[in-house]
Order: C-alpha cells, then sequence, then structure tokens
C-alpha cells in the first residue's frame, strides 16, 4: 500500500502558478484597502464590528492563497512559470471579452434604447459564439425582441428611454420611451 503511493507523483496542472500569484496580489490589496473601505466601531461587540468578518475572510484569503502559491512553488523545482501556465491564463483572461460586450451594451442602451440595442446585441453576440446561421441570428433577434416585450410589457421594469428617440416626433417619442 506505502509503495503505491510512493510511486504516485504529483503533476502540477496548468496554470496553479500563476493563480495562486494572482489570488494573493488581489488579497494583498484587499487588505491594504480595508481600513478605508470598513469601520471599527468604539463600544461595539467583536463579533458585531462592520470590519471584523471582512477582515477575516481577506485575511484567510491572503493566508491560504500563500499556502497554495508556497506548495505550488515547492512542487515547481525546474520553472515557475511554462508555456502551458500562460497559455492557460490566457484562457482565463479571455472571459473579459464577454465584460466588455455587457459594458457595450450597457453603454449602448441609454443612447440608442433598449429595443434596439438588444436587436443589435443579441444577433452580434450569436455570431461571436459561432452561430452563424440564417436561422440561428433570426432566432437571436426574435429571443431578443421576446427579451424587451418580457421586461417592458410583463415585467414593467422602467428603463430610460434612449436618446435617439428625443428625434422622433411627439407622439412617437413617448410610445418608445414607454414601450421600447
Amino acid at each position: 500500500m506505502s509503495e503505491e503511493i510512493e510511486k504516485k507523483q504529483v503533476v502540477r496542472t496548468a496554470g496553479q502558478i500563476v493563480f495562486a500569484v494572482g489570488f494573493v496580489l488581489i488579497a494583498l490589496v484587499l487588505v491594504a484597502v480595508l481600513p478605508d473601505q470598513t469601520a471599527w466601531k468604539n463600544r461595539t461587540k467583536l463579533f458585531a464590528q462592520p470590519r471584523f468578518w471582512p477582515a477575516v475572510s481577506v485575511i484567510g484569503m491572503l493566508v491560504f492563497g500563500g499556502l497554495h502559491l508556497w506548495h505550488q512553488t515547492r512542487q515547481s523545482r525546474k520553472r515557475l512559470v511554462d508555456r502551458n501556465d500562460l497559455y492557460e491564463a490566457g484562457v482565463w483572461l479571455a472571459s473579459f471579452e464577454y465584460a466588455g460586450w455587457f459594458l457595450a451594451y450597457v453603454w449602448g442602451v441609454p443612447i440608442i434604447g433598449y429595443l434596439p440595442a438588444t436587436l443589435i446585441f443579441a444577433p452580434l453576440l450569436s455570431w461571436r459564439l459561432g452561430y452563424r446561421g440564417r436561422k440561428m441570428l433570426w432566432v437571436s433577434v426574435i429571443f431578443g425582441a421576446l427579451v424587451v416585450v418580457m421586461f417592458k410589457g410583463f415585467l414593467h421594469v422602467k428603463i430610460p428611454g434612449g436618446l435617439i428617440y428625443e428625434y422622433l416626433p411627439d407622439a412617437l417619442r413617448s410610445f418608445f420611451i414607454l414601450n421600447f
């Protein structure tokens, strides 16, 4: 039994060093801003302090992230960061593209309106995700229209009208601001 355990070699998976370093850096930043973001109240019990639980979690994040980094550096004797680690980090960073799409949508809604922005971004995102057929692009447009009808019509979500609605005639402008 003990021979089997000794024969197993611990292999580091790609991206662990990059993840650990990033995690520790984020934890250090959070520890540094903790006094500015939380308060310590006089005459308040320790567990009721506004700073106590955030401090426990951020310090725990730093300690356990540091232990993970220490463990990963002990396993990697040749190089700390190799090509596979950088490739894995690139895969992680690629997800921020969709945050950019979301921000563009959020910035576009007050300018061009909820309906036009949704009808533009739904097929654009479908195209980006690889659904490039005519049928799927039309499905995304119909889905976008249904989302607008659901939010504005049934759920009565109040979303400000777009700036381009100001150029419409009065009656049409009111209709678009209320419904689209």
